[in-house]
């Protein structure tokens, strides 16, 4: 029903997505170093994956996004050798086509894996089912060529949500999420990853600026999960 609602709604929406587009703030990806070493303990490899929130737009420092925030989670159970390959803008087919080419060129391995993936496919002219298998093909190669024994996927944030939205644009693309996001409960049931969402936390005051990106409180509350949900493997 909400594609035909679109169809409908589709002059006034491409108007309203040209203003978002134009108006919002473009914020930088976060600074500070993608890969490194930190802790004591057993040693565990850790891959940072995805888009804009996962470079840790919304913040100013990688020690306050994602890649910080786990890190510094594990250090004090974990030797962690760390990386992040992460960047805005970037969809599922972007992103295993870029892991794709580097593995080609240096193979590489991860105990675990941390993906964040979705609004931009979202965005994006995509199928909520070709995405789904645009993730299958990404969560297998992360698990029989990059060897990773641990993958951890973070549901698409609820996009209906998001106050830099206008209605009715807002309203579509939160059903689009929620719909995408039906597909990776789906592909969840499989058990190959294990499947977070943002839970409480994302709420509108505690998102950057720009209102699309996560602020500071979400980032640390997504990379606790992040850390509990490791923590309860090793």
């Amino acid at each position: 029903m909400h594609n035909v609602i679109f169809i409908l709604l589709l002059p006034l929406m491409f108007i309203q997505g040209r203003l978002v587009k134009k108006n919002t703030p473009k914020l930088p990806e976060a600074a500070g170093e993608r890969v490194g070493q930190i802790g004591v303990g057993p040693e565990v490899s850790l891959l940072v994956l995805g888009d804009s929130a996962a470079a840790g737009v919304g913040v100013n420092r990688q020690q306050q996004a994602l890649s910080g925030t786990v890190t510094a989670g594990l250090a004090a159970h974990f030797n962690v050798s760390w990386q992040l390959l992460a960047k805005s803008g970037s969809n599922t087919e972007q992103t295993l086509n870029m892991l794709k080419k580097k593995h080609h060129q240096q193979p590489f391995s991860f105990d675990i894996v941390v993906v964040s993936l979705g609004v931009n496919d979202v965005l994006s002219p995509i199928s909520a089912a070709q995405w789904s298998e645009q993730q299958s093909e990404l969560i297998e190669f992360l698990t029989s060529e990059v060897k990773c024994r641990q993958l951890i996927l973070t549901q698409v944030p609820p996009m209906g949500g998001f106050p830099a939205l206008p209605q009715p644009l807002r309203w579509f693309l939160g059903k689009r999420s929620d719909e995408f996001n039906q597909q990776l409960n789906r592909l969840a049931m499989s058990a190959q990853f294990i499947l977070l969402d943002f839970g409480a936390a994302l709420q509108p005051e505690f998102m950057a600026v720009d209102g699309f990106h996560p602020g500071a409180k979400i980032y640390q509350e997504w990379g606790k999960s992040v850390v509990d949900t490791i923590l309860l493997k090793y």
